[in-house]
């Protein structure tokens, strides 16, 4: 492979990496954080994936529009498709939270999953709604006239950074913040903390609401990157659990730790694709058992050497800056 080859594979592996690492971070506010055990994640990458393109594309005309009628359908720029999915995916963490947040953690987390796969369902069934299996295709991409189609993906990454950077500079000043130790107190001792006066429902709700937008935000950078989603794509595998190993291997409770563990599970992840294809004709079958064999066998060794995460938590955190 060439070298404009090999950059640009890594262009790719780096994009999706950075939406992973959004996700990891919404995770750590709910968990790393609060203590909120979501095994829901992917419904609200799957609302907030299917609430942009809602929003940036435009009602379908024609033939399509035999079979798809979209609720939305703005044609609103690329900013307000992240701000919506943000805002929808808030306000369905809100409506979620209020029957769960009182449940205990084996029970939020048997929820949770239970109302993402009804998500999955929803999108995948109710063709009305959005295209049913088929999904939707063609979602516009910010700045995509400014250069080459096959050097667009610089571009993206661009994007990519900068949103990372600024969610990242957010949840720190709010974790750094009295609201943010409120989180860490409710997480450590939930008796303590309520007997300080402190309301441990509503500041869960604000976890939970605060962690689900930051969510929407990575669905909606995931369908703008792929220009095309459908319900199969928001499975637990690739949309709860992976997630969840990324924050445990880079450190629950750190930020950093989480946009690195993000990283480094996703370079695993695909690099460990190059390592099944050495192997010989006779095993190639059984490449991708032995592919999730070498995951787990390097995830283990990262887990038994760094039992917190390759960062771990961190221990003070009262200020942003020291």
């Amino acid at each position: 492979m060439e070298i404009g080859g090999i950059l640009a594979y890594m262009v790719s592996l780096a994009i999706m990496a950075g939406i992973y690492a959004i996700f990891c971070l919404g995770l750590n506010i709910q968990w790393g954080y609060t203590g909120l055990f979501n095994i829901g994640i992917a419904g609200f990458f799957c609302i907030g994936a299917y609430a942009t393109a809602m929003i940036t594309t435009p009602k379908p005309t024609g033939l399509y529009a035999h079979y798809v009628h979209q609720i939305f359908g703005l044609n609103l720029p690329f900013v307000m498709g992240l701000l919506g999915a943000a805002l929808i995916c808030g306000i369905v963490a809100f409506l979620i939270g209020i029957p769960t947040l009182r449940l205990g953690e084996d029970y939020l987390a048997i929820s949770t999953i239970g109302i993402a796969e009804t998500f999955r369902l929803i999108f995948n069934n109710e063709h009305w709604l959005a295209n049913g299996p088929r999904g939707l295709m063609g979602l516009p991409q910010p700045f995509q006239g400014l250069v080459d189609p096959k050097h667009y993906n610089y571009i993206y990454l661009i994007i990519i950074v900068i949103i990372v950077v600024i969610v990242y500079l957010s949840i720190e000043r709010a974790i750094r913040s009295p609201w943010g130790r409120v989180l860490r107190a409710i997480r450590e001792d939930e008796v303590s903390a309520a007997m300080s006066g402190k309301d441990i429902f509503h500041f869960k709700m604000q976890s939970l609401v605060f962690g689900a937008m930051v969510m929407g935000i990575g669905g909606a950078l995931y369908a703008h990157y792929t220009k095309a989603i459908s319900p199969d794509v928001f499975t637990p595998l690739y949309g709860t659990f992976i997630i969840w190993v990324m924050l445990m291997a880079g450190g629950s409770g750190n930020n950093k730790g989480a946009v690195l563990g993000a990283y480094v599970i996703w370079f695993m992840w695909t690099g460990t694709t190059f390592m099944t294809n050495l192997l010989p004709y006779t095993l190639k079958a059984r490449a991708p058992y032995i592919r999730f064999l070498l995951i787990m066998i390097l995830l283990e060794i990262i887990l038994i050497y760094r039992p917190r995460g390759l960062l771990g938590e961190e221990k003070k955190v009262s200020k942003l800056v020291d």
